[in-house]
C-alpha cells in the first residue's frame, strides 16, 4: 500500500454538535487527536484536504444549522483555500460537487476520518469504493456511539465501530490505522 502525493483527506463531521453528551457513549476517545495528527501532516505535505460539514434538514439534529452545533470545532476548522464540502445526507457524495472536484483535480486516492463511524464515514465510503476510488479509512481516527439494533438490542460502540470497519475492508475499503498512513506522509 502506498500513500499517494495527491491522496486526499476527508475529515467527516468534526462539528460542535459531536461532542454533545446526549449522543451516549462512544468508542475512541483518541480519534481526535489521529485525526488531528493526520490533518497537520496533510497540511505540511500540501496533500488536498476536504473538510465535510453536515446540515442536518432536522430541527433535533446536533447539526441543525440554526445552532453552535453545526459549526466545525476550533481545532478542524478549515483554513482558507482547504475545500468545504457541505451534506444533507451521511454520503459526503450525495448531492455535492465533492465526486466532481476529485476528478477535475486527478484524486484517486481517498484517506477518510471522522464520525460516525457507521454513518458518515460507512456512507461515504461505500460510495468512493463504489466509484472506483482507492479508499483507506483510518480505523483510529473515526468513532461511534452505542446503538440499538433493529430488534432493540443495545450494542457497544465498539462493537458497532468493529462491524462498520468488517463492512468496509475489502469491499469497499482498506482500513488501517493512522500510523500505518503518517508512516507514506
Amino acid at each position: 500500500m502506498e500513500l499517494k502525493s495527491n491522496a486526499a483527506l476527508i475529515i467527516i463531521d468534526q462539528q460542535k454538535g459531536i461532542l454533545e453528551p446526549r449522543l451516549g457513549r462512544r468508542n475512541n476517545p483518541q480519534a481526535e487527536e489521529r485525526m488531528v495528527e493526520l490533518l497537520a501532516a496533510w497540511r505540511r505535505s500540501g496533500r488536498p484536504l476536504f473538510h465535510v460539514q453536515h446540515l442536518s434538514r432536522s430541527p433535533e439534529s446536533v447539526f441543525w444549522p440554526q445552532q453552535s452545533g453545526v459549526e466545525f470545532q476550533p481545532r478542524f476548522q478549515p483554513l482558507p483555500g482547504e475545500s468545504l464540502i457541505q451534506k444533507q445526507v451521511p454520503d459526503a457524495f450525495c448531492a455535492t460537487a465533492l465526486e466532481a472536484r476529485l476528478r477535475e483535480a486527478g484524486i484517486g486516492q481517498l484517506i477518510i476520518v471522522g464520525v460516525a463511524t457507521n454513518n458518515s464515514v460507512e456512507a461515504t465510503a461505500r460510495t468512493a469504493g463504489n466509484l472506483g476510488f482507492d479508499t483507506w479509512v483510518a480505523e483510529d481516527a473515526c468513532f461511534t456511539f452505542d446503538k440499538a439494533d433493529y430488534f432493540g438490542r443495545l450494542w457497544a460502540a465498539e462493537d458497532v465501530h468493529a462491524m462498520s470497519l468488517g463492512n468496509l475492508q475489502g469491499e469497499y475499503a482498506t482500513v488501517v490505522g493512522s500510523a500505518q498512513i503518517l508512516e507514506g506522509a
